[in-house]
C-alpha cells in the first residue's frame, strides 16, 4: 500500500504541473524559463616546461658553415648569438635557441626581434613590410601575435627591422619572417 502512494503521489505531482504548465502556457502563450546565476570559479594550472628544450624540440643551431652577414655587419653581433639565415633576411639566435625569462604580458611572452637585409636602410622604409607568424609546435596553442614591424638603428645592430612578438605559452616555437622575396624560419624554445 504503502508504494502504491508513493506512484500516486509521484503521478498526482506529475498531473499536477503538467497543468500548471498547461495554464502558464494558456495565459501566456510562452513559458519563459527562470535562470538563477551560477557563479563557477574557473581555475587553471600554468603550463610547466622546463628550461632546457627536450630533445623531441629541434631548435635551430648554427649553419655549417656558419652564415656570415655582408659588411658592415660581419663585425657586429653578441657574444652567445649567432647569425642564422642568408644576405635577402637574417636574425640573430641564442647558441642554445632559448628565450628564457621573457616579460609575461596579458597578450603572452614578449620578445623582440631583430631581423636584416643586405641593402636594408632603416631611415628610408620605416615601415617595413616585414610579415612575421609563429606557430608551436609541440602542443596546440593560438599562434603568436606579431606587432608591426619597424625600422632601428644602433651602432651595435646597424641598420635593421624590428617587430615584437608575443608567445601566448611557453614551449617549442617556429617563426618565419617574410620580407619581399626572402623567407626565413627557426625554432626556439620559450622557457620561464
Amino acid at each position: 500500500m504503502h508504494k502504491n502512494y508513493v506512484l500516486l503521489s509521484i503521478i498526482t505531482l506529475t498531473t499536477f504541473l503538467a497543468g500548471c504548465a498547461g495554464k502558464a502556457i494558456a495565459q501566456s502563450n510562452q513559458v519563459t524559463p527562470t535562470s538563477v546565476p551560477v557563479q563557477v570559479e574557473l581555475t587553471t594550472t600554468p603550463e610547466v616546461v622546463s628550461r632546457e628544450p627536450p630533445p623531441s624540440c629541434l631548435v635551430t643551431v648554427p649553419q655549417v658553415p656558419p652564415f656570415v652577414p655582408p659588411a658592415p655587419y660581419d663585425a657586429l653581433g653578441y657574444e652567445g648569438y649567432f647569425w642564422f639565415g642568408s644576405n635577402s633576411l637574417w636574425t640573430s639566435l641564442p647558441h642554445d635557441a632559448v628565450w628564457a625569462d621573457l616579460p609575461d604580458n596579458p597578450g603572452g611572452y614578449t620578445q623582440k626581434v631583430f631581423w636584416w637585409r643586405d641593402g636594408y636602410i632603416w631611415n628610408e622604409e620605416p615601415e617595413p613590410n616585414l610579415i612575421v607568424t609563429g606557430e608551436r609546435l609541440d602542443a596546440s596553442a593560438p599562434p603568436l601575435i606579431a606587432s608591426k614591424a619597424t625600422n632601428a638603428y644602433a651602432g651595435d645592430i646597424g641598420s635593421a627591422m624590428l617587430a615584437g612578438v608575443d608567445f601566448p605559452t611557453l614551449g617549442c616555437w617556429k617563426i618565419t619572417g617574410k620580407y619581399e622575396d626572402a623567407e626565413l624560419s627557426f625554432v626556439v624554445w620559450v622557457a620561464p
